[in-house]
């Protein structure tokens, strides 16, 4: 099947909704989450359809990050369409001499607009909806949810500059957020409690005594501490046995050790969600 280009509406139909972010981005900041999509959400765009469509919400001064998503998910589906969106409509500019076919940039926001309006089967939003009161949130999620298919997911995650911490939440159009994942680089690693300061917007400021996710991260920092044994054979080894014993301790882990050698952990979305 031929690629086809996906524009957007001219830009006079509809102000974009949503702000301007810093922009901040650096070559494969957003690794940890394409190799999810990829991996474990890969089912959503081998889905029998036309080509799926994924947006890359707000990716920043630089459109190096929608690029390295077109690239790795070309890998799962050849005829992956990727939108870059931004609000800013010099970044827009910018970014359009790196288009290709699969590969177009467009000014937009939480519309999520696409050139025949239809839905799209992922929107990644990294580092957009921190600028964002806690109480905004449920709001834009709604408005994004809308824009999904049926098998679509959204998302909405925080990552530091050199992509080592990242987080985020999967939500779905018709069941709301089903995850959170956390990803860490391991070598170097510390404590997997160090992602508190990388929390979705929906989740940093509840990382208090009393909220589910505090308790998540106290029970995740505790299995590190009694896995400290296992760091004679690596960290990975570590965080492998971090992750078993999380699970026997009741957590509602969703994945497996494939993905915890990556340093990466998922658990269902009721074990953390604001009270």
């Amino acid at each position: 099947m031929a690629a086809t280009r996906h524009t957007l509406p001219p830009v006079s139909r509809a102000k974009p909704e949503g702000r301007i972010t810093r922009g901040t981005t650096n070559p494969n900041r957003l690794r940890r989450a394409d190799r999810w999509l990829a991996g474990t959400q890969a089912w959503r765009l081998r889905a029998p359809m036309d080509a799926p469509v994924v947006v890359d919400l707000g990716y920043g001064a630089s459109p190096v990050t929608a690029v390295e998503l077109h690239d790795r998910l070309r890998r799962v589906r050849r005829d992956v369409q990727v939108l870059g969106l931004e609000i800013d409509p010099e970044r827009v500019a910018a970014a359009a001499g790196l288009e290709r076919p699969g590969l177009a940039f467009g000014l937009g926001g939480f519309e999520v607009p696409t050139a025949d309006g239809g839905p799209v089967t992922v929107v990644r939003a990294f580092n957009v909806l921190r600028q964002y009161d806690e109480a905004e949130v449920a709001p834009i999620w709604a408005r994004l949810r809308s824009r999904l298919a049926p098998s679509g997911v959204l998302v909405d995650g925080t990552c530091d500059e050199l992509g080592r911490l990242a987080s985020w939440v999967a939500v779905e159009r018709d069941a709301g957020p089903v995850s959170l994942t956390v990803s860490m680089r391991l070598r170097g690693l510390v404590s997997p409690a160090e992602v508190a300061e990388r929390l979705p917007k929906a989740l940093i400021h509840r990382n208090v005594p009393g909220e589910r996710v505090h308790g998540f991260l106290a029970a995740l920092d505790q299995a590190w501490r009694y896995a400290a044994p296992q760091a004679a054979y690596g960290a990975r080894a570590r965080f492998l046995e971090t992750a078993w014993r999380l699970k026997a301790d009741g957590w509602p882990v969703l994945d497996g050790p494939a993905r915890w050698r990556l340093g990466e952990l998922s658990v269902r979305w009721e074990a953390v969600s604001p009270r």
